[in-house]
């Protein structure tokens, strides 16, 4: 019959072999307990057991035997199923929010982690290099200052359409004011998004910005338009509204400037895009009808409080916002009270207290991002509407038909038909 084989530790040979020369008379009780580290009366247990079991009774018992803890490995190839079929592309922490929310399996991250690496579906993670700079620290208060910026992505993968995400993040809280999508980065996608944080939160006092020619146009000489208004070509439709709010309008030289919305980007390109695949999301409308349940389970699970309570958010002005983030050009209105604008011609709305404008004077257009059109006249928005333009009937002359002349005869006392002097006909014979 043959013997079973014991596999010792470095640390568990030691003790052997402390233990046989004590048992020897080679060495102290004091000695055995200095060398292995432990109390005399841990030692005395230590040799009693070794005498009792041999080598195998210094072995550890739970060698060889399979931890109580240990998960199953129907879960492990359950969980990994559910990761190529579901749930691909998600790092380790959200996969397990995904398993406890929709799978009802309850995993640490460490564990979720380590199924994943050893079924080869996730790179081990690299050591991340050193932050050359110091982050900026945050605002205090939250309304101190907002980050506006875009992200193009494909955000619904290959089910639908390639789209951009317009999004507002406070610096102070790193809360989610307003997002939604756009087919591509435009003024429609940042006014919105402005008009419905600034209903939810109020005006902010600084808004963060990159150079896109939205926020500032490129600096040139001035359209007809502003000649008109005297009015020098600094700011842009958005510069113009966030002038009027009050806001102050800060650009960014780098997207490393605004880091904290580029690390929004970086987390939304991460998640968001898992939870429209698992919703099956395939539209913009669709997208954008579950985005607001997204961006509030971002920020409950993401956002931080202010080191300041109190907020720096001021009250909305009177004037409706679309009258705010509205295109302007300027016009010369006619007699007729109308105006044309991109080849249609308009005039205000016949309502009560309509003032009305002399003829060639230079008034100013409003036009909504839904294609409403205003005239702004000291403060007030006079809705327009489309008209006929009136024409004015050209004058119309008789064209005369060609005949030929009649033969010109001079006068009776024409000085042609009357003769030369002697002396002119002297100087006539001379000069010839």
């Amino acid at each position: 019959m043959s013997k079973e084989q014991i596999t010792l530790t470095k640390s568990e040979l030691k003790r052997v072999m402390v233990l046989e020369k004590w048992i020897d008379g080679r060495l102290a009780e004091q000695d055995v307990a200095r060398i292995l580290g432990i109390s005399i009366r841990q030692a005395y247990r230590l040799k009693a057991k070794y005498r009792h079991g041999g080598a195998q009774a210094i072995a550890h018992g739970n060698r060889g035997r399979k931890p109580a803890h240990t998960l199953a490995d129907s879960l492990k190839q359950r969980v990994m199923l559910l990761y190529q079929e579901r749930y691909f592309g998600s790092n380790a922490t959200h996969f397990a929010e995904l398993l406890a929310e929709h799978e009802n399996i309850h995993l640490s991250v460490s564990s979720v982690r380590r199924i994943l690496l050893e079924g080869g579906l996730r790179p081990a993670r690299l050591r991340r290099r050193p932050k050359a700079h110091r982050p900026r620290p945050r605002k205090p208060q939250a309304g101190m200052l907002w980050q506006i910026d875009a992200s193009p992505y494909a955000w619904l993968e290959d089910r639908g359409p390639m789209l951009t995400l317009h999004g507002i993040i406070d610096d102070a809280t790193g809360e989610v004011v307003a997002a939604t999508f756009r087919p591509t980065e435009t003024l429609e996608g940042y006014v919105t998004v402005m008009i419905e944080g600034l209903r939810r939160k109020g005006v902010p006092l600084a808004l963060y910005s990159d150079q896109h020619s939205i926020f500032h146009p490129p600096k040139g000489k001035p359209t007809l338009e502003q000649e008109l208004a005297g009015e020098p070509p600094s700011l842009s439709t958005f510069g113009q509204a966030l002038a009027d709010l009050g806001i102050t309008h800060i650009e960014a030289l780098s997207p490393q400037a605004k880091g904290r919305i580029e690390r929004l980007w970086q987390t939304f390109q991460d998640r968001l895009v898992i939870e429209l695949r698992l919703r099956n999301v395939c539209t913009m409308e669709e997208a954008n009808r579950v985005l607001p349940e997204l961006i509030a389970k971002h920020n409950r699970q993401f956002a931080v409080a202010p080191q300041n309570a109190e907020p720096a958010y001021r009250p909305l002005p009177e004037t409706p916002l679309e009258h705010i983030f509205a295109r302007r050009q300027y016009r010369r209105i006619s007699g007729g009270q109308t105006f044309s604008w991109k080849g249609k011609c308009y005039m205000p709305k016949p309502v009560p207290g309509v003032p009305r404008w002399e003829a060639k004077s230079v008034v100013e257009v409003r036009v909504g991002m839904d294609g409403q059109v205003w005239l702004w006249d000291q403060g007030r928005a006079w809705p327009c509407v489309e008209t006929q333009a009136t024409q004015t009937p050209a004058p119309t002359t008789a064209k005369k038909e060609a005949a030929p002349a009649s033969p010109r005869k001079p006068a009776a006392n024409h000085p042609w038909r009357k003769p030369f002097s002697s002396k002119q006909l002297q100087r006539s014979t001379a000069s010839g």
